[in-house]
């Protein structure tokens, strides 16, 4: 079945960089686009950022647009989402999702703080 585990989450200051991985199992990762969404405490959903099967187009929030990238691996079946300039608002429980929108099949999470 589809798995989806995602890590690399923690406590950053404002200003810092994180870089979580999606590892993905029980489908064939490479042909399906994938994305991240977030969710903040008291909030919904937030799509962040969604990239093509090969990788070569992508697209992202408005909020994260020049900071953030979403590169992916198909040869190790890992997405990434490499964050820089972190912001507090940034604060919540990242996720990867098997399909564009941010509305698929997703892991648990891992979760991201931004504090001083």
């Amino acid at each position: 079945q589809v798995q989806l585990v995602e890590s690399g989450g923690g406590l950053v200051q404002p200003g810092g960089s994180l870089r979580l991985s999606c590892a993905a199992s029980g489908f064939t990762f490479s042909s399906y686009y994938m994305s991240w969404v977030r969710q903040a405490p008291g909030k919904g959903p937030e799509w962040v950022s969604a990239i093509n099967t090969g990788g070569g187009t992508t697209r992202y929030a408005d909020s994260v647009k020049g900071r953030f990238t979403i590169p992916r691996d198909n040869a190790k079946n890992t997405l990434y989402l490499q964050m820089n300039s972190l912001e507090p608002e940034g604060t919540a429980l990242y996720c990867c999702t098997r399909d564009r929108s941010g509305l698929g099949p997703r892991g648990q999470g891992t979760q991201v703080a931004i504090s001083s």
